[in-house]
């Protein structure tokens, strides 16, 4: 149980050690873009991308925030809004990245471009206009209806018309023209790799699971930052044949689950490792995740690029009503067989934290099975109490196990 390693984890740290040192050449274009926006679209005009999100989530896990958050609380950021844009403005202040460390950076490479959608929320607006007017360079952001039900038809001509209406910029920033094929065939990349990526997530319904919420936040890595290349394509090939083969010979992360969770909301990225290990110790299997699902779009569809890649970045979990969330949750409920979820209250986070207008409630009288709410952050430490929640988590898992003697005796 302890020596279970997921082996492609060494080709995914090359990978991503390559995408980082590439970020050297400062030939090359580069746009910034949201993690969920339209990456394939900026690609298919030659641009290399680089994602702050990203850049965010690196600063939660190396627990460097802490010491970035306040410089940017000195220009009037509050310290409760997203704690990603805090750190990353604050890292651009002070100087300091990680990259420098692992990757001999200075930091981001300049940007000829910055996109942003606030499919996920309003920070990113705030966060992308603020290093376009520090930086001096183009930004373009694309505002699709936000907290919708069913995505209508309406909907989607609005998201893509917005996307259309980027291309002259990047015309005119990449001295490329843009070609329809060239984005067609930057979207089938991603549709491959998307489904892929589905794909092993998916194995996570086997029991024993050979994959947990807590691999696949590392192995969400080129999902993320490498969307409509080849690379990223073959990197997840290679991850779903190993899980696959783990499957067939019964392997997984934990020999014996005593029970199933599903993990809603951000990581708490400095608390990735003894979380794992709590869980694992606990012989509780941490499945499934609002987070990572978010890199899976089933609705790209390259011969229809603009209205498939609007519809796909629209209808993301984090930009759905409480009830259209409900309904996505009560299937991958089913679909992964979850004894108990897990909602973090991520404290700077408010969108995707969905624990806060009763759905843990509806969720336990609905489907019968009991949550727990954490509160935390995914960067700023400072908003989690370690032994309150560890004694919280073991208390909830030995409630769920109780349970599940107490209806096999009946």
């Amino acid at each position: 149980m302890g020596d279970y390693k997921i082996k492609t984890a060494k080709l995914m740290k090359e990978i991503m050690g390559n995408y980082f040192l590439g970020m050297k050449d400062t030939n090359k274009k580069y746009a910034w873009c949201t993690s969920v926006g339209p990456a394939e679209l900026l690609r298919s005009f030659g641009f290399e991308i680089h994602f702050p999100e990203n850049h965010g989530a690196l600063l939660g896990a190396t627990r460097t925030a802490g010491d970035l958050i306040p410089e940017s609380a000195k220009l009037g950021y509050a310290t409760d809004i997203c704690s990603y844009l805090t750190a990353d403005i604050g890292s651009y202040l002070k100087k300091q990245t990680p990259m420098q460390e692992h990757y001999g950076l200075e930091g981001p490479p300049n940007p000829s471009i910055i996109v942003y959608n606030t499919n996920q929320c309003r920070e990113v607006q705030d966060w992308f206009t603020y290093f376009g007017k520090e930086i001096g360079c183009p930004t373009f952001g694309i505002n699709p209806p936000r907290h919708i039900d069913e995505v209508t038809p309406e909907e989607i001509a609005d998201v893509a018309a917005q996307f259309k209406a980027l291309i002259p910029l990047c015309e005119q920033v990449s001295g490329t023209k843009f070609d329809i094929d060239k984005f067609r065939e930057t979207l089938r990349l991603s549709k491959e790799a998307t489904d892929l990526w589905k794909d092993v997530l998916w194995t996570a319904k086997a029991t024993p699971a050979p994959i947990s919420f807590f691999d696949a936040t590392i192995h969400m890595g080129p999902i993320v930052v490498l969307r409509g290349t080849e690379t990223a394509k073959n990197y997840y090939t290679e991850l779903l044949k190993e899980l696959t083969a783990n499957l067939k010979e019964g392997i997984g992360f934990l020999e014996k689950e005593k029970c199933r969770i599903y993990w809603d909301g951000m990581p708490i990225w400095g608390k990735l490792r003894s979380l794992s290990d709590l869980f694992i110790q606990n012989n509780a299997a941490v499945v499934a995740s609002t987070y990572c699902n978010s890199w899976v779009f089933d609705s790209f569809d390259p011969k229809n690029p603009f209205e498939s890649s609007a519809k796909a970045y629209t209808e993301i979990f984090i930009n759905r009503s409480e009830s259209a969330k409900e309904k996505i949750l009560a299937r991958l409920v089913e679909d992964f067989r979850i004894d108990g979820m897990i909602f973090h209250d991520a404290k700077t986070c408010a969108n995707n934290s969905n624990n806060r207008f009763g759905m843990p409630q509806r969720i336990t009288e609905k489907l019968g099975i009991p949550t727990l709410v954490i509160e935390a952050d995914l960067c700023d430490l400072r908003f989690y109490s370690e032994g309150q929640s560890i004694t919280k988590i073991e208390t909830y898992l030995e409630q769920i196990e109780s349970a599940k003697v107490i209806s096999q005796q009946s």
